[in-house]
């Protein structure tokens, strides 16, 4: 019987960055490839931070197929840096899967095979059968995957939760396929770990119209709102609001705007006629408006700061508006929530925050994980996707059901689960991951050397020396010039500009002196002189650049 593997590349004692690996014998199966954002100050300049692919890279002929369950950056948008590194067949959900094409081409990643699939079906690879199952999410077309092995299916559920009460058929969730995949045998059950801590249901905790509804109705000017924009449920209950109290709806974001076209498209829901005013017909004169401000992570929360400062091109806030931050924050969103709210308060808005402690993010509560425990009846559990205090509460659930600890995998990102015969044989080998972080579109050293850098110039800035000599002679024909950012003022303190000056120029005729010259170790050199010199004259430790142009000399 096929030996079965399964580990994290990322998604374990973490929000976000998820990516899940199943290996049935010699076959690969990815489950999810997403982001993180940064949290802390020590991540200067940084966007975002993806998985360690160095496993998948150095097995990528095994890779039988990628499965997205659902368009959130979480689960998806590192999906364009794996594939950069690796060819594989991506299988997602119609509407995800378009969603994925058009990241990708905006990317440039071309030649990546995006197989649509449905909800609640089923599709072989090689001779491993993968059945799907729609799960309620705060987008359309979620679903989760189970992954039949000899030794039983492995199901991932994803984010999820339960609604009795969900009517669109693209947010809904089948609890007789649950059920009847639960029948066949599972091997292991992911479940996510973000809610498991709060108790009861999510639903109705989820929605917010009926706490946001007041506002809608005796809101005296206009309503601006902030949301993510890849939380559609969210975004179509404040549609139904704006059309019940006859308020038009502006959308801030042109990608918001793009999704609810493809949403169209697919016939998950469709927009009232003659709701909308187009973003190019918009005038901040308008008064029975709700203008949707959304984004992803601290973007929308950046957005809405900007037009609080007066610095937005579109929008301009006037007294009698109410901003509704409906947009929870997450993490690596605290700094930018708290300075967007600060500035509002500043402008004499209204300002209404949803208390997240009433209203629930669309992910899994207590009885919610129940549910699955009971509909699965997997012979062993995995708490996924969450920091470890959640992943241990989700697995308290299991063992206050009757599970034996033995049964429960609480595991670190790398760390492999071996399945033989139905039985844990071990948890023992260990991957050696790194976080990859991204700046802009490029990938930064995960030694961390360009982030302790930019810690440096942050707190103790630069001190930039050039000097040119002749390439022949190594004799100074120019300079030294001594350029300050950050660390001192030079009209202040032209006796150490001087001497920093100084010891650049005595250090190369030292070395040229000594015939020990190489431009390379003579600027090594001065910036060692130079750091205990700065730091003796100034207390700090500035990052010293020094610099020795060599140029030819025609006699």
């Amino acid at each position: 019987m096929d030996q079965v593997r399964l580990f994290a590349l990322g998604g374990l004692d973490e929000d976000g960055k998820n990516m899940y690996v199943v290996e049935v014998g010699e076959s690969i199966f990815v489950i999810e490839a997403g982001l993180k954002y940064p949290e802390s100050s020590d991540q200067l300049g940084i966007e975002m931070i993806i998985p360690d692919f160095q496993y998948l890279i150095e097995n990528q002929k095994r890779i039988q197929g990628i499965f997205i369950s659902h368009a959130h950056d979480d689960v998806m948008a590192a999906l364009p840096n794996l594939l950069k590194h690796i060819k594989a067949p991506v299988y997602a959900t119609p509407l995800t899967a378009l969603l994925i094409e058009e990241m990708l081409k905006k990317e440039g990643v071309r030649d990546v095979r995006v197989h649509r699939i449905k909800r609640n079906g089923s599709f072989k690879l090689g001779k491993t059968t993968i059945r799907t199952f729609g799960m309620t999410q705060s987008i359309a077309d979620g679903c989760g995957f189970a992954i039949d092995t000899p030794q039983g299916a492995v199901v991932y559920t994803s984010e999820f939760i339960v609604d009795y009460d969900i009517s669109n058929e693209a947010f809904s969730c089948s609890i007789t396929a649950l059920a009847e995949i639960g029948k066949r045998g599972v091997l292991a059950l992911l479940t996510e770990s973000v809610g498991a801590d709060r108790e009861g249901h999510s639903a109705p905790h989820h929605r917010i119209t009926e706490i946001v509804e007041p506002t809608f109705e005796t809101a005296p000017g206009r309503i601006l709102i902030t949301t993510y924009h890849q939380n559609l449920y969210r975004i179509i209950e404040i549609i139904e609001l704006a059309n019940k109290y006859n308020r038009k709806v502006v959308f801030y974001d042109d990608e918001l705007r793009a999704m609810l076209k493809a949403v169209e498209k697919m016939g998950y829901y469709r927009m009232p006629v003659g709701l909308e005013i187009a973003k190019n017909k918009f005038h901040n004169d308008l008064k029975e408006v709700v203008i949707i401000v959304s984004g992803s992570g601290d973007q929308v929360f950046k957005r809405m700061h900007k037009v609080a400062l007066g610095e937005d091109s579109l929008l301009k806030l006037a007294e009698e508006d109410t901003v509704i931050i409906a947009s929870p924050i997450v993490p690596g969103t605290e700094l930018e929530a708290t300075n967007m709210e600060n500035e509002l308060y500043k402008e004499g808005v209204r300002v209404r925050t949803l208390d997240r402690r009433k209203v629930y993010s669309m992910h899994a509560s207590r009885e919610d994980l129940k549910l699955m425990l009971y509909l699965f009846k997997p012979r062993y559990y995995m708490p996924i996707k969450g920091e470890y205090r959640q992943l241990v509460s989700n697995a308290n659930i299991a063992l206050n059901m009757g599970f034996h600890a033995d049964k429960i995998l609480v595991l670190d990102n790398g760390q492999i689960a071996k399945f033989e015969d139905g039985v844990l044989k071990s948890t023992a080998d260990q991957l050696t991951l790194e976080d990859v972080m991204i700046d802009g579109n490029e990938n930064l050293d995960v030694s961390g050397m360009v982030l302790r850098d930019r810690e440096i110039l942050s707190t103790d800035g630069a001190i930039i020396i050039g000097i040119v000599v002749n390439h022949r002679t190594k004799e100074v024909i120019g300079g030294p010039d001594v350029q300050s950012r950050g660390v001192i003022y030079l009209k202040d303190a032209d006796h150490i500009v001087k001497e920093i000056g100084s010891i650049m120029e005595r250090t190369i005729e030292e070395a040229v002196r000594e015939k020990r010259y190489e431009n390379a170790s003579a600027r090594m050199e001065a910036k060692e002189r130079i750091v205990k010199y700065v730091l003796k004259e100034t207390g700090k430790r500035p990052m010293i650049l020094p610099a020795i142009v060599e140029i030819n000399v025609t006699e």
